[in-house]
């Protein structure tokens, strides 16, 4: 069963993102199931990766877009990104070095990642993208 489920509160009303945005959701879903059962720390190092990935292609298109229609708070969302990239570098390199990076840890950052940079942040631009014809 899926600790966090996708609804239309978490649109930000740009199909594009809201698919990525699923995404996100259904990792944060596959390393809790795996947390259950005592496997989180198993699947932890391919979550990472998934993140890293993620984090890379969805802020790309996110920036290009924003960029693309002169989006007003386009620096202090880029600098948002920059510091969750930096986050999930730095959980990279504690897991590559032996450090221990609980799984519990990056959980709860991929939650409060949904809450504070999706529901605040992103929610802002969705207006703003679908004023330009980006639906």
């Amino acid at each position: 069963m899926a600790i966090f489920s996708w609804d239309d509160t978490l649109s930000v009303k740009v199909r594009q993102f809201d698919d990525q945005h699923k995404k996100l959701v259904d990792l944060i879903n596959q390393l809790h199931d795996a947390m259950k059962v005592g496997k989180g720390k198993d699947v932890l190092g391919k979550t990472l990766k998934s993140l890293a990935d993620y984090t890379q292609s969805h802020f790309t298109a996110e920036e290009l877009l924003m960029r693309q229609h002169n989006y007003p708070n386009f620096e202090k969302h880029k600098k948002e990104h920059n510091q969750l990239i930096l986050k999930v570098n730095d959980l990279q390199k504690k897991l590559q070095e032996g450090s221990t990076v609980l799984s519990q840890e990056v959980f709860v950052f991929l939650k409060e990642w949904v809450v504070t940079h999706i529901q605040v942040m992103d929610k802002e631009y969705g207006p703003f993208l679908n004023s330009k014809g980006v639906n």
